[in-house]
C-alpha cells in the first residue's frame, strides 16, 4: 500500500467535506457539513502536521495537496475565528453600576423527550433561578413534571407539549405580556412569541424556536429550519422592542444561515470574541457544537454567559445573565442588513410558495430592488 498517496486521499476528503456547505443547496446530505465544522478543522491540523513531521514534499503533488490542505484549513479557521478570544466580542460588558432590576437571566434547555432523568437540570434551576426558561422537545409527561418541580416558582407560563419532540414551554419570572403560540412553517412545529415585562418596568420581545434540522429522519432538505429562522428574523427586524431569540435552532452558529439570521434580525451573539458555548452533544465530546442559541438586539450587555450541567439529555443547557442599557444601544448596533441581504432572504423565503415573501408584511418589498 502506497502510504503517501492514502494519507493524502483521506486529509484532502476531510478537508474538502468542510466546503461542502459552500454549496447553494438546501439537501441535508450537504447542509450537514456545517455541524462537525470544528472537527474538520482539528482533523484538517492533524493531517498538515502529521505530512510535514512523516513525509518530506518531493514532487509536484505533493506541493498540491499541502497546497490545498493550507488553504482548506484558513478557510475553516475563517468560519470560527469569531467565537475565540482573538476577535473582539460583538455584545459589550455590561456597566458595572448597572440595577439589579436591570438585569435579567435567561435559560434554554432541550431536555431529549425521552430522558427520564431530570434531576440535575432541576436543581440547577432553583439553584440559578433564571427569569425566563424556554424548554424543547417537552411532551405532556415531561410538562408534568417540570410543573411538579419548579411551577410554582414560575408563575407566568406558555406551554405547548407535543408527542413529536417539539413540544414547547415557557416559564417566566416575569409578567408574560399578550403570549402567543404559532406555527410560522409547519403545522407541527411551534414556536412561542411573547412581549416580556421586566422589574424595571421595560418591555422586550422574547421569539423562543425549535425549528427541524436537515437530517433524514426529520427532514431531508434545510428550508423549513433556514425558513423558521428568516421570519423569526423579520419579526425582530420589525419589532419596535428590544429583542432576544432564544431557543435549539438546530444550526450551528457560523452557518450562512444564522448568519443572515443575526443580520435580517439586527442581533448580536454573545459567543462572539468569548467562546463556543457548545450545546450538543452532550455524551460525545469530539462530536460537539453549538446548536442552542441566545441571541439578543443592542439594547442589551453582557454579564455573564455559559453552558449548564450535563443532565441526561442529549444537549447541555445554556444561559446567559444580560444589563438592559438602551441608553448605551448605539456603541454596538450592528450595521443595517444590505440589499443583497435582503434578496438572500427573500430567495429562502421563495423557496416554498406555501411561506413566501410575498406573505410578509408589503413594506419590506420596499428593501429589495428588483
Amino acid at each position: 500500500m502506497n502510504w503517501r498517496v492514502t494519507f493524502q486521499v483521506v486529509g484532502l476528503v476531510a478537508a474538502l467535506l468542510s466546503l461542502f456547505p459552500l454549496l447553494a443547496v438546501d439537501f441535508w446530505w450537504i447542509r450537514i457539513f456545517d455541524f462537525p465544522h470544528l472537527l474538520l478543522t482539528g482533523f484538517t491540523l492533524l493531517a498538515i502536521l502529521i505530512y510535514f513531521f512523516t513525509f518530506k514534499p518531493r514532487w509536484i503533488n505533493d506541493y498540491f495537496y499541502i497546497s490545498v490542505l493550507i488553504g482548506c484549513f484558513i478557510f475553516q479557521c475563517s468560519k470560527i475565528i469569531d467565537y475565540t478570544p482573538f476577535v473582539d466580542v460583538e455584545v459589550n460588558e455590561s456597566t458595572a453600576d448597572v440595577s439589579k432590576e436591570d438585569q435579567l437571566t435567561v435559560y434554554t434547555a432541550n431536555v431529549l423527550q425521552k430522558n427520564d432523568e431530570g434531576k440535575e437540570l432541576f436543581k440547577e434551576i432553583k439553584d440559578k433561578r433564571p427569569d425566563v426558561i424556554v424548554f424543547t422537545e417537552t411532551n405532556k409527561e415531561w410538562t408534568q413534571r417540570l410543573r411538579d418541580e419548579i411551577g410554582s416558582i414560575y408563575p407566568y407560563k406558555v406551554e405547548q407539549p407535543q408527542e413529536n419532540t417539539y413540544g414547547m414551554l415557557v416559564y417566566s419570572q416575569l409578567e408574560l405580556v399578550d403570549p402567543e403560540v404559532r406555527f410560522q412553517v409547519d403545522p407541527e412545529i411551534p414556536s412561542i412569541h411573547t412581549k416580556v415585562r421586566m422589574n424595571n418596568g421595560s418591555q422586550f420581545r422574547l421569539f423562543a424556536i425549535h425549528p427541524t434540522p436537515p437530517m433524514p429522519q426529520h427532514n431531508p432538505m434545510s428550508t423549513d429550519r433556514d425558513q423558521e429562522l428568516m421570519k423569526t428574523a423579520i419579526e425582530s427586524h420589525q419589532s419596535e422592542l428590544p429583542v432576544i431569540v432564544m431557543g435549539d435552532f438546530n444550526d450551528v452558529s457560523w452557518s450562512d444561515s444564522t448568519q443572515l439570521t443575526k443580520i435580517i434580525g439586527g442581533l448580536l451573539d454573545l459567543r462572539i470574541g468569548r467562546g463556543f458555548y457548545n450545546t450538543y452533544h452532550a455524551n460525545y465530546p469530539i462530536f460537539r457544537w453549538p446548536l442552542d442559541h441566545i441571541l439578543v438586539s443592542e439594547e442589551w450587555r453582557y454579564v455573564n454567559a455559559d453552558t449548564g450541567e450535563s443532565n441526561g439529555s442529549d444537549h447541555f443547557p445554556t444561559f446567559a445573565t444580560l444589563s438592559f442599557e438602551p441608553e448605551r444601544a448605539e456603541e454596538q448596533k450592528p450595521a443595517p442588513p444590505s440589499e443583497a441581504d435582503w434578496k438572500n432572504a427573500k430567495d429562502q423565503l421563495d423557496k416554498n410558495a406555501l411561506n413566501s415573501f410575498s406573505d410578509l408584511p408589503d413594506a419590506l418589498d420596499g428593501m429589495i430592488s428588483d
